[in-house]
């Protein structure tokens, strides 16, 4: 489906006061955002949710203002005002409006924008939890932020009405209302009664513990929207895009605020920084009671992350791979909020195995750099167990050198306690090794019991054609931890132990790694 022509328009430097370089475009389910080298432009698009409603150039207009006004609480520096778009003899033109200013420029006021100082995409938080730059001091830091703008942050008999059980059920049943016509694409019928029974469940157990925060204090004009991806780490710490559409979203308890980072942390399988994160605004804010309400307002949270990716994926201005990742996100979010009502977040055990040259390895690659899942890979152990580089090869005879039947029970040995070690900080692992024997497979179930986490075993499998080429093209390949052979395949298909363990799927991977990604996904979240 085709732009709307005001955004076409706008992607073109002409229409921009300062003549842009580049342009970029960006799309959520409500808006459209336009980056320049410096700036970014927030456009509202004309849709209605129920839970919030762009429908008029006014309407646009008063939560553009509103968007301004609120995001100054944060990052007073970013937010630099809302400009006009003017039309005048059919051309289009940002129109530079100061924030608060009278009506300026010449043709008609068509549409609204809220004007933003762009901020460094490499130092956005989630592009920072994919790489692994995120620490314990950051996130304390974040920690600290937070519970000084929540102690400062309005609050008053109004405000508080929003803390009530009634209006915390319309939330909720807004939610399943909403998503009920997704059952059967992004979340199954079964996950979406047992979070639908939690909730309800936790209301009738929990009733006496809103009503403590409500007399408390705790029930706050706060931020409504706070995960990773709007805070940025640069010059100082950057916490912007609350919520401004809906009070019902933004009027919160401060543990529904601090719940949504704290879910998303998981999302990103940083769990261990998911707990250091409450701790340190527990100490922070002194608000040490709370932990009770956390794993509720954890499942609301990602049940609405996922009801969002799921309103995305049915837009179809979107660009077809953003709509089917948004599939694949929401799944996994409906997932995350299934653990929370189902005895609270577990890591997880992905064993991703198979004969040599059935594409494992570049499959559980792809599938941790999407999760951020933890890769254990036998080719890797195994060479630091002998005391050489992964790049190394030593093209041994089959159970030969460093692949003695010895060598192999020392490397899965290895490789449990290495997952056992990561998987009882909270972090989900993909081991990726060709399993061929019972014994070992046993081996990671025995871990996933000692650890009390899930456990999937997935098979890659692939016709003897395909592998063959495929194997004699990685021979010509520098850097490749693995020395398999199209002999050394032939002499493990004879020994390899056919998979009898519970939650095991067979993959073809015979189809592009993103095809094949997006299907290990479905499998393991759906």
């Amino acid at each position: 489906m085709p732009l709307p022509s005001l955004i076409e328009t706008l992607l073109k430097p002409a229409s921009h006061p300062d003549n842009p370089s580049t342009i970029e475009l960006k799309q959520t389910h409500i808006s459209y955002l336009i980056f320049t080298p410096k700036l970014v432009y927030k456009i509202k698009k004309s849709v209605d949710f129920g839970f919030l409603d762009f429908t008029t150039l006014e309407k646009r207009k008063f939560f553009c203002n509103q968007e301004v006004i609120l995001n100054r609480r944060l990052c007073p520096d970013m937010y630099l005002g809302v400009v006009e778009i003017r039309e005048k003899d059919g051309v289009i033109k940002l129109v530079p409006v100061g924030f608060k200013q009278g009506i300026e420029g010449d043709g008609d006021v068509i549409e609204y924008a809220v004007k933003m100082k762009r901020l460094p995409a490499e130092n956005m938080m989630d592009r920072m939890l994919k790489n692994g730059l995120v620490t314990s001091e950051i996130i304390e830091r974040i920690a600290e932020i937070i519970a000084g703008f929540h102690k400062e942050a309005n609050t008053n008999h109004y405000i508080s009405g929003f803390g009530k059980l009634p209006v915390i059920r319309e939330n909720t049943d807004e939610n399943f209302f909403q998503t009920s016509a997704f059952i059967g694409k992004t979340i199954s019928a079964g996950r979406y009664n047992r979070i639908k029974d939690y909730v309800n469940g936790f209301f009738d157990r929990y009733s006496t513990a809103f009503e403590k925060r409500i007399e408390k204090g705790f029930i706050k004009d706060c931020h409504g929207d706070m995960h990773s991806e709007d805070i940025c780490i640069t010059n100082g710490i950057y916490i912007f895009d609350c919520i401004e559409f809906n009070e019902r979203f933004r009027y919160s308890d401060t543990v529904s605020d601090i719940a949504f980072l704290a879910m998303d942390l998981d999302f990103f399988n940083s769990h261990n920084l998911s707990k250091r994160f409450i701790d340190a605004y527990i100490e922070a804010s002194g608000n040490d009671d709370c932990t009770e309400l956390l794993d509720f307002y954890k499942c609301y949270r990602a049940y609405v992350r996922g009801k969002v990716e799921g309103f995305k994926s049915q837009q179809k201005e979107v660009p077809e791979k953003e709509r089917e990742h948004a599939i694949i996100q929401a799944k996994r979010y409906f997932y995350l909020a299934d653990l929370y009502a189902s005895g609270g977040f577990r890591p997880m055990l992905l064993v991703v195995c198979g004969l040599t040259g059935t594409g494992k390895t570049t499959l559980a690659n792809a599938a941790a750099k999407e999760t951020g899942f933890k890769v254990i890979s036998s080719d890797i152990v195994r060479k630091e167990l002998a005391g050489i580089s992964a790049a190394e090869h030593r093209y041994e005879e089959f159970e030969k050198g460093i692949y003695t039947r010895d060598s192999t029970v020392n490397t899965y040995n290895e490789m449990m306690k290495i997952a056992k070690g990561i998987l009882r900080e909270g972090v989900s692992v993909i081991m990726d090794a060709t399993f061929m024997a019972h014994i070992f497979r046993e081996m990671a179930v025995k871990v996933a019991k000692d650890t009390n986490i899930d456990i999937r075993f997935i098979e890659c499998f692939l016709d003897d054609k395909t592998i063959k080429k495929r194997l004699d093209e990685r021979m010509k390949i520098e850097g490749i931890p693995s020395d398999g052979r199209w002999e050394i395949y032939l002499r493990q298909k004879e020994q390899y132990e056919r998979i009898s363990e519970e939650r095991y799927f067979k993959i073809d991977t015979a189809y592009d790694v993103n095809k094949v990604k997006t299907k290990l996904l479905e499998v393991i979240f759906g």
